[in-house]
């Protein structure tokens, strides 16, 4: 196990290294814009959470549902509100 994360830590290391420095702050930009969403994520996962409890509505607060909506944004937020309707 040991191996593996010195393995995977020399892998990033190297791909770090070989971009050019404009490729990397792109990168790291998109990197915090998706983690700043993905926190955004879970606080309307828990507003979600607060709402749907008055109305009988229970939407899992987990990292795939975090992630449904970081990435997909308003169309997943309605793909979680119908999922939390129909099961």
């Amino acid at each position: 196990m040991r191996v593996l994360v010195i393995v995977a830590l020399g892998i990033v290391s190297l791909i770090l290294l070989s971009m050019s420095k404009t490729t990397l702050e792109k990168n790291m930009e998109r990197l915090s814009v998706f983690w700043f969403r993905l926190a955004f994520a879970f606080f309307v996962l828990f507003l979600m959470n607060i709402a749907g409890g008055f109305i009988g509505i229970y939407v899992p607060v987990n990292i795939a549902s975090g992630i449904i909506l970081a990435v997909l944004g308003v169309p997943g937020f309605a793909a979680l509100c119908g999922f939390a309707i129909l099961f």
